[in-house]
């Protein structure tokens, strides 16, 4: 997302994003064609719009006011609001180890945002930061109802239907974004994007990094991650997150962004929230 940002605007590597990997996932549907649309099209639409369509246009958002490792550590949140929209939509019952966790994690996000020392202070740092909570919040959604309405569908079939219905609103939405917001003497995202790819240099590059992300971050990782979920459960499933404030901190490091003491206790605190969540309860 970082790359692809340096050449194009957060909204253009949101729809670059969902396109690519629509494209990239659409073969597979003569393969896994067969589905009852009629009975799972709550679930494919669930995992769709929140698991990957509006977490795109968010995270890409987020990017610009916020470094990528804060964007990164603040996915440990995920686990945190997956216990929250079980408990709250789908009725299921924490436990007081799973409220507790939910608070010091919280609290945790809290020092987090609080401790950054990104480029963008202040206000302006907290709403890009609600951004990335705001994407953890709809992939908790996803994970919950990919276990209730999809458990019985083909981690592929799912990931392949489920791109299908949401490739062509990324694909339609610069042009009703256009129609919405922009100009009629300007360029749609689209007309801008293929100009920015003939007259910018960088752009070819940058564009790259949005097709490992596509295909790497979206395509293949959501089919990784719906066969966890169905092995498992929406909590254990989300706590994969567990490794990605590390590996953000790592990617962050290497890129030269600064990461100072007091998130990496930040990150702690949340971790423990989380553990907490998933402590099993002693017989």
């Amino acid at each position: 997302m970082k790359r692809g940002l340096e050449s194009f605007s957060s909204e253009q590597v949101a729809a670059l994003r969902i396109t690519i990997a629509f494209i990239f996932l659409f073969p597979l549907l003569f393969w896994h064609y067969k589905i009852n649309l009629k009975k799972n099209w709550k679930g494919l639409l669930i995992m769709g719009v929140f698991g990957n369509l509006i977490p795109a246009f968010l995270f890409t958002k987020a990017e610009t006011g916020i470094s990528s490792a804060l964007a990164g550590m603040l996915n440990a949140l995920t686990p945190i609001f997956a216990i929250l929209i079980g408990s709250v939509i789908f009725k299921t019952q924490p436990s007081r180890n799973q409220l507790i966790g939910v608070i010091v994690g919280l609290l945790g996000a809290l020092l987090l945002v609080s401790f950054d020392q990104g480029h963008k202070e202040g206000a302006n740092n907290i709403l890009f930061a609600l951004m990335v909570a705001g994407a953890t919040l709809c992939y908790a959604i996803s994970v919950n109802g990919i276990k209730r309405y999809l458990s019985d569908v083909n981690s592929i079939t799912a990931s392949v239907w489920s791109f299908t219905i949401i490739g062509s609103i990324s694909i339609l939405f610069p042009i009703i974004y256009h129609f919405i917001f922009g100009n009629n003497n300007e360029p749609n995202l689209w007309q801008d994007f293929f100009y920015r790819l003939s007259n910018n240099p960088q752009a070819w590059e940058s564009l790259g990094f949005i097709c490992i992300l596509s295909i790497i971050g979206s395509a293949i990782s959501v089919i990784l991650f719906n066969i966890l979920i169905k092995k498992s459960n929406p909590i254990f499933a989300s706590s994969c997150t567990y490794l990605i404030p590390v590996v953000a901190v790592i990617w962050g490091l290497l890129d030269g962004e600064k990461v100072n003491i007091f998130q990496l206790l930040s990150i702690l605190v949340i971790l423990s929230g989380i553990w907490l969540i998933n402590k099993k309860k002693k017989v």
